[in-house]
C-alpha cells in the first residue's frame, strides 16, 4: 500500500441522531428497492421487445437501466448494512473498490448520457439518414466506447489514489469511500495528484458535457419551427432525457465543483446522484414514454397468459 498505514476507514455516516439514521435508511431501502425492480424492468421490457429492442434509443435506454442498478449498487447495500447494525468501517481495499467501482459505472453512464443526446441529435436533425448513420454497428461501437471511456477513467482514479500513503486519521464524513474526502487524509503532498484527478475527470467530463450542449442546443433550434405531432413528439422524449441529464449531473457537479459548504449537504446529493436519481429514471421514462407503456402493457400480458398456463 505504498507506506500506508491505515487498514481501515471509519465512515460517519449519518451519525448525528436515530431519527435521521431511521429517515435515510426509508429513503435508501425505498430507493434501492425501485432501481432494482424499475431498471429490471426497463431492460427486460426492451430485450423481450424486438421492436424496442432494435430502435438505438431504447437500446441505449437498456443499457443505461442496467448503469443505474450497477451505479445504485456501490454504496446503498453497505449503507443499509452500516445503518441497520451501526456498525460504520470499511478496509482499505474495500475502499479502493468503491472508489474504482464508482467511477468506472459514473464515467460510463456519463459518456452514455452524450451518446443518447447524440442518437437524439441524429433522429431529429437528419431523420432520412437516420437508419444509416446510427446502424446496428455504430450503435455497438458507441456503448463499446463508453465502457472502455468509463474503465479507463475508473482505473485511472483507482491507481492514483492507490499512491498515496494513509497513515492517520482514518475518519471520512461521509458514507462511502468519496476521493474529495479520502485524498486529505493522506501524509504526503497531494499537488501531483489533484492535478491528475483533475486530468482525468476533465476528459471524461467535457467532451461528454460539449457533445450534450452542443447536441440538445441543436435539437431546440430545431424544434422550435416544429409545432405538429412529430415535434411534440421529439420534445417529449428530450424533455425526459434532459431531466435524467440534470438529475444526474447537478447533485455530481454540486459535490464535485465545491459548491456545498457542509458535509450534510455533500451527503445528501451524494445520495442523490447514487440512489435517489437511479430510482428516478425508470419512473420518467416509463411515465412519459407511450411505446415503454405499451410495451410494458405487453410484457404484463405475457406473463398472465404464463401464469394462467401454469396452473391449468
Amino acid at each position: 500500500m505504498n507506506g500506508s498505514t491505515v487498514t481501515e476507514f471509519v465512515l460517519l455516516g449519518f451519525s448525528d441522531s436515530q431519527s435521521a439514521q431511521l429517515l435515510v435508511l426509508l429513503l435508501v431501502l425505498t430507493c434501492y428497492t425501485i432501481v432494482l425492480v424499475g431498471n429490471l424492468l426497463i431492460m427486460v421490457t426492451v430485450w423481450t421487445e424486438p421492436k424496442l429492442f432494435q430502435c438505438p434509443m431504447y437500446f441505449f435506454l437498456a443499457n443505461l437501466s442496467l448503469l443505474d442498478i450497477s451505479l445504485g449498487s456501490v454504496a446503498a447495500p453497505k449503507l443499509l448494512t452500516d445503518l441497520l447494525i451501526s456498525g460504520c468501517t470499511i478496509s482499505y481495499d474495500g475502499c479502493m473498490v468503491q472508489i474504482f467501482t464508482f467511477h468506472f459505472f459514473a464515467g460510463v453512464e456519463v459518456s452514455i448520457l452524450s451518446t443518447m443526446a447524440y442518437d437524439r441529435y441524429v433522429a431529429i436533425c437528419n431523420p432520412l439518414r437516420y437508419t444509416t448513420i446510427m446502424d446496428w454497428q455504430r450503435c455497438i461501437s458507441l456503448l463499446i466506447l463508453c465502457w472502455v471511456g468509463g474503465l479507463i477513467h475508473g482505473i485511472f482514479q483507482t491507481v492514483v489514489t492507490v499512491q498515496l500513503p494513509f497513515c492517520g486519521p482514518n475518519v471520512l464524513d461521509n458514507f462511502f469511500c468519496d476521493i474529495t474526502q479520502l485524498k486529505n487524509l493522506a501524509c504526503s503532498d497531494i499537488y501531483v495528484s489533484e492535478i491528475l484527478y483533475v486530468f482525468s475527470g476533465g476528459l471524461i467530463i467535457l467532451p461528454n458535457l460539449l457533445t450534450l450542449l452542443v447536441s440538445y442546443a441543436t435539437i431546440l433550434a430545431t424544434l422550435c419551427g416544429r409545432f405538429g405531432k412529430g415535434g411534440r413528439k421529439g420534445l417529449s422524449t428530450c424533455g425526459s432525457h434532459l431531466m435524467v441529464v440534470f438529475l444526474f449531473y447537478g447533485p455530481l457537479l454540486f459535490v464535485y465543483m465545491k459548491l456545498s459548504t457542509t458535509s450534510k449537504v455533500d451527503k445528501m446529493a451524494s445520495i442523490f446522484y447514487m440512489v435517489v436519481t437511479p430510482a428516478l429514471n425508470p419512473l420518467i421514462y416509463s411515465l412519459r414514454n407511450k411505446e415503454m407503456q405499451e410495451a410494458m402493457g405487453k410484457l404484463q400480458n405475457k406473463c398472465k397468459h404464463f401464469l394462467l398456463h401454469q396452473q391449468v
